[in-house]
């Protein structure tokens, strides 16, 4: 396997985000292209579990996450609370809708 990178604009880099699997960043926007909803929404979930907060909107919009939010909510696991919370802070703060 590949070691590990901080580079997410590499395209040939293993990306830290997907640590368990050798993939690389060019491989792992493939997967985030659209495609079949519920295999979309694993891969942008397992984008928010592992990778920190500003490095998630580099794989995917905010719009894209909320379109997606019902199912992309159920693969969030540990993750999910921290989701929800900010999700809800938009909206009641009105910037989202």
């Amino acid at each position: 396997m590949r070691p590990l990178s901080a580079d997410l604009e590499d395209p040939e880099a293993r990306p830290y985000v997907r640590w368990g699997i050798d993939v690389s960043v060019a491989e792992l926007r493939c997967q985030l292209d659209p495609a079949e909803p519920g295999t979309r929404a694993r891969w942008i979930a397992r984008v928010m579990r592992e990778a920190r907060y500003e490095d998630v909107w580099r794989f995917e919009s905010l719009q894209d996450v909320l379109d997606g939010c019902d199912r992309v909510q159920l693969h969030l696991g540990r993750r999910r609370d921290f989701w929800r919370f900010l999700f809800e802070g938009w909206r009641a703060d009105g910037l989202i809708a």
